[in-house]
């Protein structure tokens, strides 16, 4: 009877270990050693500038030469020929929760928000799993720097930004502790859901009203306490806020209508913050003005997505980035929503979008780079292929902003090459291996 039992046990076990090496991750790469010459290729720069057949080379990291093939003079150990590619810096998602996430439906697999109401202190950072399994899914679509941040309160916590392959989340930060994130009040409550809208109608005034005092009594005691460099009591809450009023640290609101948009921007002008952002922004088009005249930077909701309100075009969300360059506003793409995690890896596909809509290809590029980047306060370190930053950057073999022509066949992050494997690869090879076996 023992032994009948233990067959079973055993064979379920070595079923375990089969399905384990099959699913394995992929290791972290180490540091660069030889230097390489990346060449041959059409160079999206990321500025806007587009280098045909051209180079892209680094060493310890750092880019040190982009330009024409022929213009190379220096010696590299690594030569790899890329024409007929294009070559991008890697792909930036502003807004992510990354790393927060494994799966949707599991509890337990998800910390992305915490409890309470005012949480600045809550990090991000040291939430993040450096070994998802969604992460290298995300990357083999050029997605290879995101900024983690938190979902829910008022103040749900703030966020750092990461690079996607380090063992763990001290390795993987390349910012940390860059923004503090807030959920304006809304100012209308909406019912019914997406398929039958209900009426739309004011939110209750006395109770909003109280939320905003609110917010603004636990921002002027935050400026308060950021002002003594030394106070007699330590305020784990007061202290993440510190930031916000020397501007090390960045303001992001989540706010759509253009009221809790304008208010966002009025309050933090108020209370001293000095570097504020909008997330969402469905409205930021009609108040383009007030945000330029304000410096205030916008991480645009998902694209792919329906309008706000019934009556709006319906392809209204599609053209939002080009309503927002046409009036001067800097923004970059983001992918908050249902399933945002799973889904990051399609955010190239948003930036194709908005290239249809209006954008350039190039303009709709930097909304994944360089704006993105600038945004999110990294752009003298990424963003662009440029003499000096980071040597973070993808290979395709055609258009990365279209899912026909996505297919990344090289990827470095600050130099070092990364695997480029998935669970999603690893089944389809697996299921592949039995169809031609017949099973």
């Amino acid at each position: 009877m023992r032994i009948e039992r233990a067959l079973p046990i055993l064979a379920l076990l070595l079923g375990l270990g089969a399905t384990g090496v099959m699913a394995q991750q992929p290791v972290p790469a180490p540091a660069q050693q030889r230097s390489v010459l990346v060449t041959g290729g059409t160079v999206h720069v990321g500025d806007g500038r587009v280098i045909d057949e051209g180079a892209v080379g680094f060493r310890n990291g750092k880019v040190d030469f982009v330009g024409y093939a022929y213009g190379v003079t220096a010696t590299y150990d690594t030569i790899i020929q890329v024409a007929g590619k294009h070559v991008y810096p890697g792909f930036i998602a502003a807004d992510a929760t990354l790393g927060l996430e494994e799966i949707e439906a599991v509890r337990a697999s998800v910390d992305k928000q915490d409890i309470g109401r005012f949480e600045p202190e809550m990090r991000t950072l040291i939430a993040y799993k450096a070994d998802s399994r969604v992460v290298p899914t995300v990357r083999t679509n050029g997605v290879l720097i995101a900024q983690i941040a938190p979902r829910g309160l008022v103040i749900g916590g703030t966020s750092s930004i990461v690079q996607l392959d380090a063992w763990d989340w001290e390795q993987a930060a390349v910012k940390v502790d860059d923004a503090v994130h807030l959920n304006w009040p809304a100012a209308y409550q909406r019912s019914g859901w997406w398929a039958e809208p209900g009426e739309t109608d004011n939110e209750k005034r006395d109770e909003r009203a109280q939320r905003l005092e609110e917010l603004r009594t636990f921002f002027r005691r935050a400026k308060a306490y950021a002002q003594v460099k030394v106070p007699e009591a330590y305020d784990l809450r007061l202290e993440a806020m510190r930031g916000l009023f020397d501007g090390s640290k960045a303001l992001f609101v989540n706010a759509n209508a253009a009221k809790e948009i304008t208010e966002a921007v009025q309050f933090a002008k108020a209370e001293g913050v000095k570097r504020l952002v909008i997330v969402g922004g469905h409205d930021a088009w009609r108040v383009a003005d007030l945000l330029r005249e304000n410096k205030v930077d916008v991480v645009l909701r998902r694209l792919h997505s329906l309008p706000m309100r019934p009556e709006e075009d319906i392809d209204l969300p599609y053209r939002l980035p080009a309503l927002l360059k046409e009036r001067g506003v800097r923004f970059c793409l983001g992918y908050m929503g249902d399933m945002e995690t799973m889904g990051l890896r399609n955010l190239p596909f948003l930036a194709g979008t908005a290239a249809a809509y209006g954008l350039s290809p190039e303009d709709a590029l930097r909304s994944i780079t360089l704006d993105a980047a600038a945004v999110l306060g990294v752009d003298d370190r990424m963003g662009s292929l440029a003499v000096g930053k980071d040597a973070t950057l993808i290979v395709s073999a055609g258009d990365a902003l279209d899912m026909r022509g996505n297919q990344v066949v090289h990827a470095f992050i600050q130099g070092r090459r990364i695997v480029l494997d998935d669970h999603h690869q690893q089944l389809y090879r697996m299921y592949k291996q039995r169809l031609e076996q017949g099973q």
